[in-house]
């Protein structure tokens, strides 16, 4: 099956073989990465929904994605390098869905053909995010939701 020519790319290559305009499409266009996540002494990983300030909040894309890392350094950028470090994607994620082997979902901008696929399911930040330049506490910030 994996040379099957009728297979989408993301079934019949791994991460490392995408091109770069492969794996680029594989985003969704959530914006879940985007937002601020927490980690306690135990390792244990929080969503806020608190966004980077570079995430616009209405198309949920990056407002300076070319040049995100200067701009904000801790920015991840996501690699085929670090896939294992992929536990802090969304469950959602497409990237981490593709690396664990699983199917992406029908919502997919992929697989509906349709970019607002991903906001009409209710998967995106679309009116569910804040920009980090409006919010000091991001303790008070934890949420569910993006899992």
């Amino acid at each position: 099956m994996p040379n099957d020519p009728a297979l989408p790319f993301w079934k019949t290559k791994t991460l490392s073989e995408m091109t770069t305009t492969e794996w680029e499409s594989l985003c969704d266009g959530c914006g879940k990465c985007c937002l601020n996540k927490l980690i306690n002494d135990d390792e244990e990983l929080f969503f806020t929904d608190v966004a980077c300030r570079l995430l616009n909040l209405g198309s949920c894309r990056c407002g300076n994605y070319p040049e995100r890392k200067k701009h904000v350094p801790d920015c991840q950028v996501l690699t085929v390098e670090n896939i294992p470090e992929f536990r802090w994607l969304p469950s959602t994620c497409a990237y981490r869905l593709v690396a664990e082997g699983k199917e992406l979902a029908e919502w997919h901008p992929l697989l509906s053909g349709d970019p607002e696929s991903v906001h009409r399911a209710g998967i995106s930040v679309r009116g569910r995010a804040f920009s980090e330049d409006d919010v000091l506490d991001l303790e008070n910030r934890i949420v569910e939701w993006p899992e």
